[in-house]
């Protein structure tokens, strides 16, 4: 989710979330990098936006918070829109990342997707303020892949795991690495900022889930997505 606030005098719109981390697996350290790269990547198109006929300077504003001890009751009272609520463990249901729903609050991060420029977390970021995957997932000859493309994406031999490999190879490297992945003009457009009412100046919905670790979980406490 995130909050906007127009600034007249600046000729800014500011796009606000804040990012709370808890888990086993997370620290300031890892927060810390997740925070630069949602506000670095999405930063990166310098958008230019236009309302009442005036241009303005899109600016994604991120901060972020290591909470280890936080309680569940903070989450699912948070009222918030700024506020973003992610989970983060070495074992994760399904061995992948995610978050709530297209348009949410809250999530559930494996380790291992966030290495320095994976571009997970900007990736999931985008989900919460409301951008699906793109249904077309085949890139060969459009060049780099944007942020919302999920793994498993075909793209142009620069931009697979293993350049050398056959296209949809994915077991010897022939598909997208998420490294690859930027946030595009296009995936502005798609935010469809122009939506966005005085009344109501939030993206996304309150999910609002605290989430157990899912190791200590059984199979009888899963349940289906």
């Amino acid at each position: 989710m995130g909050s906007a606030e127009f600034d007249r005098t600046a000729k800014c719109l500011y796009i606000d979330s804040h990012i709370v981390t808890y888990g086993n697996a997370v620290d300031e350290q890892l927060t810390r990098i997740m925070r630069e790269e949602i506000e670095c990547m999405w930063n990166e198109p310098n958008a230019r936006l236009y309302f009442d006929e005036e241009e303005y300077q899109l600016i994604f504003r991120i901060t972020a918070d290591y909470k280890p001890h936080i309680e569940p009751e903070e989450i699912l009272g948070n009222t918030d829109p700024r506020c973003n609520y992610f989970r983060v463990e070495k074992f994760a249901q399904g061995n992948i990342s995610f978050v709530d729903g297209i348009g949410c609050n809250t999530g559930y991060f494996l380790l291992e997707n966030l290495y320095t420029g994976s571009t997970t977390a900007a990736h999931e970021y985008g989900h919460t303020i409301g951008l699906e995957h793109p249904t077309h997932l085949d890139l060969r000859g459009k060049g780099t892949p944007g942020i919302m493309y999920p793994r498993g994406t075909l793209v142009d031999a620069p931009f697979q795991y293993n350049p050398e490999a056959r296209a949809g190879d994915g077991s010897n490297g022939g598909t997208m690495h998420p490294m690859h992945r930027r946030v595009l003009p296009s995936d502005i457009e798609l935010l469809r900022l122009d939506r966005l009412s005085p009344d109501r100046p939030i993206l996304g919905e309150f999910t609002s889930i605290w989430h157990p670790d899912h190791s200590t979980l059984t199979g009888n406490d899963f349940f289906p997505a």
